[in-house]
């Protein structure tokens, strides 16, 4: 079932299993669908387009995960005490993870320097016509989906933990 601390919540949190594997699969449909967008914007051959497009759109899908596993900054400080605290204490022992904070382009970028390497390849590809900029799209897909569903795993521990306190 859902829980929610007030009658106006808008979003739910889901706290049994079937409901957190639901929003799982909804959430990574999510970042496919955002990685594939990521894909196209990589194949425009101007240079720098494709990673101001992935700072927003990765950004935007994050706040949208938080949103949908009812883990955003302001749906945790509406949940009940013990099950606030259980949140801050989940998303503490992640460390380092985008879970409950309040998502700015800084923040997303610092995270994506920790993959540079793959971000500098992306980058080095688009030097060759073509079959650079579908590599590019390559890169720049595994790079935005993998990097959406480590974020989705973090969510659903998370509230698996609420969950177990609910």
């Amino acid at each position: 079932m859902f829980k929610r601390k007030r009658k106006d919540d808008q979003a739910l949190l889901p706290v049994s299993g079937e409901d957190i594997e639901r929003v799982r699969e909804r959430c990574r449909g999510i970042v496919r669908k955002r990685a594939a967008f990521s894909a196209g914007v990589s194949v425009i051959p101007l240079p720098g387009v494709d990673v101001v497009a992935d700072l927003s759109s990765f950004a935007v899908m994050v706040e949208e995960i938080n949103l949908a596993f009812g883990l955003s900054p302001d749906q945790i400080d509406r949940l009940q005490p013990r099950m606030r605290i259980a949140a801050y204490q989940a998303v503490a022992a992640l460390g380092g993870t985008l879970v409950g904070k309040i998502v700015t382009k800084e923040l997303v970028l610092k995270l994506l320097r920790k993959s540079g390497a793959k971000l500098a390849a992306k980058s080095a590809a688009k030097i060759v016509p073509l079959a650079g900029q579908i590599a590019s799209a390559a890169i720049g897909f595994a790079l935005f989906r993998q990097m959406g569903y480590q974020h989705v795993e973090a969510c659903t521990r998370v509230a698996r933990e609420v969950g177990n306190v609910a």
